[in-house]
Order: C-alpha cells, then structure tokens, then sequence
C-alpha cells in the first residue's frame, strides 16, 4: 500500500485499469458531509446531476455513486470511471461542516482508495492542518493522457460548502445559505438536505436507517421519487408481546426512515385497527423514540381485526371525495401514498377488505401487506424459503381479481426484526417501482 502526501499524484492503470475503485473516507472528531463533483474542462459543475452525495447519490451514468461506509468508514464513493461521460475532466471528493465547527478540531482522518478489495493507497491529515476553514476538498481524481489519475488533495476553504461552489464555478442560493449548494440544483434536492440535517440534529438513530433505505431505493431507480407514507399497526390483543417487547417500535422508526426518503417533511401517518379505527398524530422526528408507547396508551389494545375499517379510514383521509366509498374511474394525483400494512392475523370483515382493495386499484395509493407470524410465503423472489402461509386471505389479496391495477403485495415474518435493515427495505420495493409504471400508465399519476 502507497501512502500519499499532498499534492502527490498516482496513476491509477496499474491498481485499477478498468477505472474500477472504491474511496473511503473517514474523519475522527467532527461530524462531515462528503459530496462528489463532477467537473468540466473549464472547472466547472456544468451539470448538477454529477454532484454526487447522500441525497443524490448516483450520477446518470453510474459512474459516481455514493455508499455507506465500510471498515471504519464515515461515507464512501465507487466509481466507474470509464462510464464518465468525455465532458467529465475530474472528479473531486470534498468534505463540509455544518454547524460552528471548524476543521481544524478534527483529531485525524485520511481518504483510502481500493479496487478489487484490496487498499493500494491512503492520504492521511490531521486538525493541525487545517486552521479555521469549514470545508476541504480532499482528493481528485482526474484525466492526464487518456488514463486517470488520482492526485491528494487536502485544501480548505474558510467559507465551507459555498466557497466550493463558487470555486468550482457554480452559483451559490443566496437564499438559502445554511445549505449552500448550486442554486442549480433542484428544490427537490434542496429540501432532501435540509431533512438529513434536521435527522443527524433531531432523531440520530435514524441516520443509518435512513441512508440503508436510500440504498435500497437506488437500486430499483427511486432515488429522487417522492411519496406520502403511512403506517397501518394491527391492535389486536394477540400483538400485545410485539408492542411489550418493542418490537413494533423497532419497526416504525424503520418505515419512518424510509418515510424520510420519501418525502421531505419528516413524518408519516399512522392509522391503528382493531375492532375500531384510530388516527393519531404523526409519527415524525422529535416524537419518533416513545411514539408507539404513547400510542398504544392512548388507545389500548382492541378485541377484533378489521382490515377494510382500516383501509377505508385510510382511503377518506387521503381522498376525501369519496370518503372510503366505492371509485370506478382513475382518480389523478400528484404524489403516490405508500401504505404499510402491518397485522398479526385475520380479519373478520373479508368482503369489506375486498371492495376496498378493488375501489383503491382506481387511486394512487399502494397497499404493503406484512403478515407477522410462523409462515413465510411471498411471491416475491426476494424469499428463497418458502412455507404455507399463516396468511391465506393476505396471499388471496395479494392476487385478488377485478382491480384496474395490483395495487398490493404481500409477506409474511415470524418477527419485526427478521430481516436486516437492508434486506426490509429491498423486500418493501418489490412490487411498489412496477405498480408506479402501471399507475402511470392508467393515469393515476401525473
């Protein structure tokens, strides 16, 4: 392995000559934001879509993309640099603060490139290198007679993310300073980074689980996709040891998580069903530890399961014009409403549930159906292991003739926490991203 000082350049065709590698980076001391731009001959972000970072996380053509760190790693980026497109001179990998912090309080970091999994060079720094600045970009790879090179950068910046901007020629929103990105990229965008500061500030926990979802996202191509998200708990008696021993807690702060990668508000609905149907407030960020609790305080648990109560209370607050009724023609939204529809059992209102997963196939709104129990059975090919189901009106559901589209999937979990937080959230996409293009399709999306 070569250990690099600043300023000193390698060449990467003997590491990595297809432009396949890996660069982590990792800071002790100072919590950072890492980004990725991607720069033209004359220096500048000419395109947006090449500042690559948590909430945008993959250039359009795959070259850049953004991951969770690994082996100690705060943030890492992979590369295929031969995907760049030729308007593409560097890339150049930076670090920012937000808050009062200054780089010069960090203990000690360094930025390892790989390929191949194996480490074939490091650049290490340290705070006494930096004085007052608040950003430093730290390495950049770059073109040099056909070939890529990677050069160690290490260079501040006393303004921070603006001054990065403004160096790399992009315009900075006035508007919005604390920000501070190219006033080129999206509202959208901007909004996204606001949240993940309010996450790292208001509800820490929910760091990971917010950027696993955001892998999980970006593998079926819904990095920027934006939609409602709302939680539907069985409160049945029988759930009493799940709520007891927390495990639906664990679970919600989950789907909250992906709630925040779905849209920019930081909360999600939540509905309760037993024998009635409860609507308390919204699980968000600063109420998210204790919220399930509280909830259940509120409303203790219910003898009964009534799924199509639940489903059509669901139904009048999000399309109020038919107030949970019957819809025989497509109803047009903006956003989509995803629905995570969590229970222990059956439900004893079967023809109710019926009708109104057949009127909702006419509305943008999907039903994720998880069924908690010995079973597990689901047409997904995400489950390699297959039993009979505990859950066989769920799996009728999941199947249910006489919508405009399927608008439902199903699974089942001998617990909450069975699956890993990225294997849960691969397991929520598998049927959502083809229901999006068929609703498309059937115009209940704009």
């Amino acid at each position: 392995m070569e250990t690099l000082s600043k300023g000193q350049r390698l060449p990467l065709v003997q590491h990595a000559a297809d432009g396949a590698l890996e660069i982590g980076a990792y800071v002790h001391g100072l919590a950072l934001d890492f980004a990725c731009f991607g720069i033209d001959a004359a220096g500048k972000l000419s395109d947006e879509r090449y500042m690559t970072f948590f909430n945008q996380p993959r250039t359009p053509c795959g070259g850049v993309e953004a991951k969770p760190g690994t082996q100690g790693d705060n943030a890492a980026f992979a590369f295929q640099l031969a995907r760049l497109p030729a308007s593409i001179d560097r890339v150049v990998l930076t670090a920012s603060i937000d808050g009062g912090a200054v780089m010069s309080q960090m203990q000690s970091g360094h930025v390892r490139l790989q390929a191949g999994g194996r480490e074939f060079a490091r650049f290490a720094f340290a705070g006494k290198d930096f004085a007052q600045e608040k950003a430093v970009m730290l390495g950049e790879l770059y073109r040099k007679d056909g070939q890529w090179r990677f050069m160690a950068v290490g260079q501040g910046f006393n303004g921070g993310l603006d001054a990065l901007v403004r160096h790399f020629g992009g315009e900075v929103d006035q508007a919005a300073p604390a920000a501070a990105v190219p006033a080129a990229v999206s509202a959208v965008v901007q909004a996204k980074i606001n949240l993940e500061k309010r996450v790292e500030r208001e509800a820490p926990q929910l760091v990971s689980l917010v950027k696993q979802a955001g892998v999980s996202l970006q593998k079926v191509g819904l990095s920027e996709h934006r939609a409602r998200v709302c939680l539907c708990l069985d409160i049945s008696g029988s759930m009493g040891r799940l709520y007891r021993d927390g495990l639906v807690q664990q679970f919600a702060e989950r789907i909250l998580a992906l709630g925040c990668k779905f849209d920019d508000d930081g909360e999600i609905d939540v509905f309760l069903f037993g024998k009635n149907v409860h609507q308390p407030d919204p699980m968000d960020l600063r109420n998210c530890t204790t919220y399930v609790s509280r909830a259940i305080d509120h409303h203790p648990l219910e003898g009964d399961t009534r799924y199509g109560r639940a489903m059509e209370a669901i139904r009048a607050f999000y399309f109020p014009d038919a107030r949970g009724g019957e819809r025989t023609r497509p109803l047009r939204a903006e956003l989509p409403v995803y629905v995570m529809f969590v229970t222990d059992g059956g439900t004893s209102d079967q023809a109710t549930t019926e009708k109104q997963l057949r009127w909702s196939s006419n509305e943008p709104i999907f039903w994720q159906f998880m069924g908690i129990g010995k079973g597990r059975k689901s047409k997904s090919k995400f489950l390699a292991a297959f039993a009979d189901s505990d859950f066989p009106f769920l799996e009728k559901l999941d199947e249910l003739q006489g919508r405009l589209v399927d608008n439902a999937n199903y699974f089942s979990v001998s617990s909450p926490d069975e699956h890993s937080d990225g294997e849960l959230y691969d397991l929520l996409m598998t049927e959502y991203p083809g229901w999006l293009k068929l609703a498309r399709q059937h115009g209940l999306l704009a």
